[in-house]
């Protein structure tokens, strides 16, 4: 595609940046010159002048009226074409749906040729209260919808603000496309602010948690990076990618001699990379003839089709499969649908994409003494490993997003849905017919395992039923008995609401649960859900999010994006009144430490609740334009208000509930 599109204007004279910026200076210091009060009328009616002292409220003199009235003195106009509108266009060529962000001066020029030039549409502009919600809604589009958004971030500052939501994404393995605008040249950018929001090296916030970026110096250049960069964040293992973008090579016009020469780069997707020949036949062979295997997925399902090939591989080996809940990997309805607990008992374990595998198979006790715990093995001795993970390939050095290292038998750095049909392959070669009975009497286990464990679930879930505040368990299967029968798709479940949704709620579709957050970021959840619903709405999905109340208060102002966008998304308030994780955290320590426990009043809660003044989640909302209801403490009107904020999320608008829910 080339860039030789005529536009209105292009006969005129062209200036470049220095060129119209200095014009502009002079133009505006000529303008301001009539209204300048003489010097002497000034003199005349200083303090100490001899002159009666003028009061502030007089008429405004006709000098004033007419410097205040009049038009302004006329601007130089830029010919030609816009360099920001070819940027557009190469924006346009990857068929980015929606560009949620923040607005800013960093980056003003390619924000008007996307909302003139480009018509606001592929990219839509949604306007963000927040870089760190933009971001968010980027990341939960992605997991709803498997196409990545583009954000714009402004220099330093919206950088900086966007960085916990990068962060999330890098851990999850979600790609973003992060332009971040900048005012590169300190002879030409503007004093004061923009030099405040300027940096030699935006990237350098993010370049340990993003895959790749750049800093384009021209337009061809931006064609190239800008494709580049897609095609790397959309290269398993996903990731976030970011793109400086200089202010004065977003405005000057294009030079006539060289918008004939550019062109945009054709995008073609990079094929995963898969597991070797040799250790895919070493992994079926230990797999085939294993007593007790056990897969263990947490990022293994990138696409909807992972869920099918995984159920294939579990079936035949009749092996039970534990979903570690970062992806929907496994329907949980299946016999052979497992808890973690089988982990121990295994003597082969095949781990999927996993994002800690020492803690897949070792456990660690805080016991509080010197802060570091203990540590036990949850395996048999003598028990295999086997790992497929494309992680291996972007391992970087100073966040610990790697985790702890497992020794592994067998080790594969590729990515687990690719090499999934080569297994399968190779593992019905190397089963045995001697060993086909053992398997089968292998399943006809996990099937009662897994009737007995749904028993159980059950009757954990009706514990304290009818109580005040409401037990998270009837928080979660309340909402699920209202959606059960539509097209739902859980977006977002911050908070620990003890796994219910998990445990009883039937998932079997890939939309059916999104996961978390990748790197355990506070604020996630709402805009992730904002994000995912805006997908949901497109693909004609009902939304639904457990929220918890001290994410939403990280960024609440996405709310009012849903509501200005007309995102329909059903928000349910897990509102325990309290960061509970810490809570407890203080509790165990104050117990290993021995604190005799205060006659004075308890202080349990200092800097851990979230009361007093209690916060009105349904009024802060509604005054965003959602409909909202609440406080709901009574369990019995919970059923109601469910009834009610569905029907208003059919119709098209985003809804709460502010439920009152014990801790977890």
């Amino acid at each position: 595609m080339t860039a030789s599109k005529e536009q209105p204007g292009s006969d005129k004279p062209r200036a470049n940046r220095r060129q119209f910026m200095g014009s502009m200076i002079a133009a505006s210091a000529a303008g301001a010159a009539g209204a300048v009060t003489p010097a002497a009328t000034v003199a005349a009616d200083a303090p100490g002048s001899g002159s009666q002292r003028t009061p502030s409220a007089l008429p405004p003199t006709g000098r004033q009226i007419a410097a205040e009235t009049q038009s302004p003195p006329p601007l130089p106009r830029l010919g030609g074409r816009a360099g920001s509108d070819f940027m557009v266009d190469v924006i346009k060529t990857l068929n980015i749906k929606y560009l949620p962000s923040n607005c800013a001066s960093s980056f003003r020029a390619i924000h008007e040729s996307l909302i003139n030039y480009g018509e606001n549409r592929m990219p839509e502009y949604l306007t963000c209260m927040h870089e760190e919600s933009a971001v968010g809604m980027a990341h939960g589009y992605f997991k709803a919808s498997g196409k990545p958004l583009l954000t714009l971030c402004h220099g330093t500052v919206g950088l900086q603000h966007a960085t916990m939501g990068v962060y999330n994404a890098w851990c999850d393995r979600v790609p973003l496309m992060i332009v971040g605008g900048n005012d590169l040249d300190a002879a030409y950018r503007p004093p004061g602010v923009p030099t405040y929001h300027s940096a030699q090296d935006i990237n350098a916030i993010v370049r340990d948690y993003t895959k790749w970026d750049d800093t384009p110096v021209s337009l061809q250049h931006f064609a190239q990076s800008f494709v580049r960069a897609y095609k790397i964040a959309m290269t398993p293992p996903y990731g976030p990618v970011a793109i400086s973008l200089d202010a004065g090579l977003q405005q000057e016009p294009m030079e006539e001699s060289h918008s004939q020469k550019l062109y945009i780069p054709r995008y073609t997707p990079t094929s995963p990379p898969q597991g070797d020949s040799g250790s895919v036949k070493e992994a079926a062979r230990l797999l085939a003839l294993a007593d007790n295997p056990v897969i263990v997925a947490d990022r293994a399902a990138r696409t909807p089709a992972g869920i099918g090939l995984l159920v294939e591989l579990a079936e035949l080996l009749q092996a039970r499969v534990v979903d570690q809940g970062n992806r929907m990997n496994f329907p949980n309805t299946h016999h052979l649908w497992s808890m973690q607990s089988v982990v121990a008992g295994a003597d082969v374990v095949l781990g999927l994409e996993l994002s800690d595998f020492w803690a897949t198979v070792n456990q660690f006790t805080d016991n509080g003494v010197h802060g570091i715990g203990q540590n036990s093995s949850r395996m048999k001795e003598g028990a295999k490993l086997i790992s497929i993970n494309s992680s291996e390939l972007i391992t970087k050095a100073n966040y610990q997003d790697f985790q702890r290292l497992q020794e592994i038998d067998v080790q594969m750095a590729a990515d687990a849905e690719t090499t999934l049909p080569s297994l399968i392959e190779a593992v019905k070669a190397a089963i045995p017919q001697s060993r086909k009975d053992i398997i089968a009497r292998r399943g006809e286990a996990a099937r009662k395992a897994w009737t007995e464990l749904r028993a159980r679930n059950l009757q954990e879930a009706a514990l304290a039923w009818d109580a005040s505040p409401i037990s998270t368990a009837r928080l979660c299967m309340e909402t699920y008995a209202q959606i059960k029968n539509l097209d739902w798709s859980l977006v977002a479940s911050e908070g620990n609401v003890s796994n219910w949704p998990q445990r009883l709620w039937a998932m079997e579709k890939h939309h059916h649960n999104l996961g978390r957050s990748g790197g355990y970021g506070v604020g996630y959840g709402a805009p992730a859900s904002v994000g995912a619903a805006l997908a949901n709405r497109d693909l004609g999905r009902f939304s639904v999010s457990i929220q918890s109340d001290g994410d939403l208060m990280f960024a609440p102002g996405v709310l009012w994006t849903a509501a200005k966008h007309k995102i329909p998304l059903l928000a349910v308030m897990h509102n325990n009144r309290g960061y509970h994780q810490e809570v407890m955290h203080l509790q165990r320590l104050s117990n290993f430490r021995d604190r005799v426990p205060r006659t004075d009043g308890d202080l349990g809660p200092v800097g851990t609740s979230i009361m007093n003044p209690d916060i009105e989640y349904h009024k802060l909302a509604e005054s965003m334009g959602w409909w909202a209801k609440g406080p709901i403490k009574d369990p019995a009107q919970l059923g109601p208000a469910l009834k009610e904020a569905i029907a208003v999320v059919k119709s098209g608008q985003p809804a709460l509930l502010n439920v009152w829910t014990q801790p977890r």
